[in-house]
């Protein structure tokens, strides 16, 4: 006759391949990207950098007509 367990039903693992490591190794630091050869930054662009609109023309103000009474 076979024995019946009183506690059938799920169990944790005890296999050794089955548990967590206690202390899991640190990801290596990410690489830096390579620069130039020459190692200096970029080269201005071709047509020179952005140059903004006037701001004051932008905000400029402008007289306010009378309201009619």
């Amino acid at each position: 006759m076979v024995e019946a367990r009183e506690d059938e039903g799920w169990e944790t693992p005890k296999k050794m391949s089955c548990r967590i490591p206690s202390e899991i190794p640190c990801p290596p630091p990410p690489r830096k990207r390579s620069s130039p050869a020459t190692g200096k930054g970029r080269d201005p662009p071709k047509g020179g950098y952005f140059q903004p609109p006037d701001l004051e023309a932008l905000f400029a103000l402008t007289p306010r007509s009378e309201a009619c009474a």
